[in-house]
């Protein structure tokens, strides 16, 4: 034998021992993607659009995915407009149905809009409330846009549009919601949730070492595996995996499984300690949307945490829809006393 073909073979040897002895480590179950919620945040001051109207500071489309976010979130949200609704009289010129939908994107995106139908003669004959999120500021006094298809947009007649907005520091065309300091907590306790649930979904365990020391397998068998491991993730992870590995060892296949890390994740934790940050956002006691105590006192009398609540939260909403009745000139919304206030009164 040559010496080029001596030196050939002592390679491919120290190559096929370096490969037997090569330590492999590799993960499956990748984690799924999601929709990067801090984007929601990274608001700027509102563009001019085709030199017609303005866009919104901030992504109105976020904001109403995360009302799902958080059960607290949205429940919060139904409180106020619950109450609120509940002391409100309206007249046949504004349907409690398109009263409603005014107060719920008032609280969600921190605008609403009413227009007025007039007859021939100039009255007002009734309002309607377009959605909010598909609402445009236009450039001039007095002009909105629907967009109605992507960039297809509908122009309202001048002056017809009331637009009722909660004050942000940045701007004055658009309003901001109160609780954007909270999503992040919102979103917190939804990815805790989603977590647990695809922990359960898994089977209930984080994972495990598949430890091969078989030393008569080759790349391929081992490659083959980690297919096979690969496609029992998820929903799957019940599947029985059927390995034959003719003149193994009994050793040479191990399941090492990882600490259970539900002891580990804080569950409880993160989920009240971000539902305190959404409901302080709010500003709603939580007796009102049945959230239970952990502790032994409670959380002290509902109707005196109703009346509290009424006194600071809901009369300054009802200030702000009043000024409907200002632009039109005729009384269409008018309020009634709460009715947890007149047992009070009566009880003294």
């Amino acid at each position: 034998m040559s010496k080029r073909r001596k030196n050939n073979a002592k390679n491919d040897r120290t190559f096929t021992e370096k490969d037997a002895v090569q330590v492999q480590a590799f993960s499956f179950g990748e984690p799924v993607p999601m929709l990067d919620k801090a984007d929601i945040l990274n608001y700027f001051e509102s563009s001019l659009m085709f030199n017609k109207y303005y866009n919104p500071p901030i992504n109105l489309s976020y904001l109403a995915k995360a009302l799902q976010a958080s059960p607290h979130h949205q429940s919060a949200i139904d409180v106020k407009k619950n109450i609120l609704l509940s002391t409100c009289k309206t007249t046949a010129l504004l349907p409690r149905t398109q009263l409603e939908k005014f107060v719920q994107d008032y609280l969600v995106f921190g605008n609403a809009y009413f227009e007025k139908t007039e007859n021939a003669w100039g009255n007002v004959i009734g309002l309607k409330s377009p959605l909010a999120k598909y609402m445009r500021v236009g450039k001039d006094d007095g002009v909105f846009y629907q967009i109605v298809s992507g960039f297809d947009d509908h122009e309202f007649r001048k002056n017809s549009v009331f637009n009722l907005i909660n004050p942000d520091v940045n701007q004055e065309i658009y309003g901001m919601p109160p609780y954007l300091g909270a999503l992040q907590s919102a979103f917190l306790n939804e990815s805790a949730t989603l977590f647990r649930r695809k922990y359960y979904l898994n089977g209930a365990h984080a994972g495990s070492i598949i430890y091969f020391t078989d030393p008569t397998q080759n790349k391929d068998d081992v490659e083959a595996i980690k297919q096979q491991l690969r496609q029992t993730k998820g929903t799957g992870n019940f599947k029985n995996l059927f390995i034959h590995i003719p003149d193994g060892k009994k050793d040479g296949l191990q399941v090492i499984p990882l600490s259970d890390a539900v002891a580990k994740d804080d569950f409880l934790n993160i989920k009240n300690s971000s539902r305190d940050d959404v409901l302080a956002a709010h500003r709603v006691p939580p007796q009102l949307m049945g959230i239970l105590p952990n502790n032994v006192g409670g959380f002290g009398d509902v109707e005196k945490a109703a009346r509290v609540f009424y006194v600071n939260e809901i009369m300054p909403l009802q200030a702000r829809l009043q000024e409907i009745n200002d632009w039109l000139g005729v009384e269409v919304i008018s309020f009634i006393e709460y009715k947890l206030l007149e047992k009070a009164d009566s009880d003294h």
